[in-house]
């Protein structure tokens, strides 16, 4: 074991290489904070988070005003104490998205590093449950795309051997939507699964409506069909659609989670290991679903949670979007269209330093050294 002697963090912005649009908001930028923390052996760990467009700057500012500054001199094998200690640390501003996005780009951090100096993958440090996990896609099928396109892109993955594509709804009627997804369920056949996600835009009432429509389809679940913060309304929902309901990108601790799944109002639970607070908490949440028989389908940061995804049982599909190419020399794993996660030690992701530096933003880097 070591102590942590020093810290530093910068934030990268990252445009995406496509126009991404859902029922309620265009992802236009993605921040991308960074930490990397390095021991008395001179062992380091990198860890991230990110933001669609707005807010990085306010996670950086809490972890170089309160959280980093709490790291140095703290044993680093100390994980689950570190992760308590700061969220306490934060407890005027948690539970809440800033918070545990700054939490999450450090405990990733602490993890590299346990990872690195044990010499293992993340997927084996943390349970070795699977190596590979099936893919599905959602890179081809934004709100604003085309009928024709979302067809092309649905075809070419399953021909890639992907598991299925997700599709967003939310268009003015129901009958927009109803003829974008029979058109993709004409093209792609029966056997080939299709999700949508509303990104929280319905009322019940509404929800309702669509997810009678959405089983006539097949769909295999339907996310995010409400805002996240109405556990009832989704209670109700669960209980009268044909169609399973996903939740979980928009959540931000185990107890909302705990929530859910106690009152039987979600079926599939898309825990974000960045919106969650970090590997810590992450883990816990999986584990919570397995324990009530429920699968978890974490939401974006494809290159973190391969690993996660295949650490533990309950984990059947990885979402594809692609988000650190341009900062990273690794690319993710993938072998008739099922990914397989990082045997290097650590979380897996070859950062490419130079590129973060030349894209750093300006304000954003700070260093830490115990005793400086």
């Amino acid at each position: 074991m070591a102590r942590i002697v020093s810290v530093e963090i910068l934030m990268v912005d990252l445009v995406p290489k496509v126009e991404r649009v859902d029922a309620i908001q265009s992802f236009v930028s993605q921040e991308t904070p960074i930490v990397r923390v390095t021991d008395e052996d001179g062992q380091t760990g990198t860890g991230y988070s990110y933001t669609i467009g707005s807010g990085g700057p306010a996670i950086i500012s809490l972890l170089k005003e309160t959280l980093v500054p709490r790291l140095l001199g703290r044993e680093a094998e100390e994980i689950g104490g570190i992760w308590r200690d700061l969220l306490f640390a934060t407890h005027a501003t948690a539970v809440g998205a800033i918070t545990s996005l700054a939490l999450a780009a450090i405990d990733t951090a602490l993890w590299d590093l346990r990872c690195r100096r044990a010499q293992l993958p993340l997927w084996r440090m943390a349970g070795g449950a699977q190596k590979s996990v099936p893919l599905y896609t959602t890179e081809g099928g934004w709100l604003h795309l085309p009928v024709e396109s979302l067809v092309a892109d649905a075809r070419a993955m399953k021909d890639a051997g992907f598991a299925g594509a997700k599709i967003k709804i939310g268009k003015p009627s129901i009958a927009e939507d109803r003829a974008r997804l029979a058109a993709v369920r004409a093209a792609v056949g029966e056997d080939f699964r299709i999700m949508v996600d509303a990104n929280q835009a319905f009322s019940l009432a509404e929800a309702l409506r669509r997810a009678d429509m959405l089983a006539d389809y097949g769909i295999h679940w339907f996310e995010e069909p409400m805002p996240a913060d109405d556990v009832g309304a989704h209670r109700v929902l669960a209980a009268q659609s044909r169609v399973p309901v996903a939740v979980g990108e928009s959540m931000y601790s185990l107890s909302q989670f705990k929530d859910y799944l106690a009152q039987g109002a979600c079926s599939v639970v898309q825990a974000d290991v960045a919106r969650v607070g970090g590997i810590t908490p992450w883990l816990k949440i999986a584990h919570m679903a397995e324990a009530f028989n429920v699968p978890v389908c974490p939401h974006f940061l494809m290159e973190l949670h391969v690993s996660l995804v295949c650490a533990v049982p309950n984990a059947p599909m990885l979402e594809y979007i692609p988000q650190l190419d341009d900062v990273t020399a690794s690319r993710l794993d993938i072998r008739q269209g099922a990914a397989v996660p990082p045997e290097a030690p650590g979380i897996g992701i070859d950062w490419d330093w130079q590129r973060i530096e030349a894209r750093a933003v300006d304000g954003t880097r700070h260093s830490f050294k115990q005793g400086g």
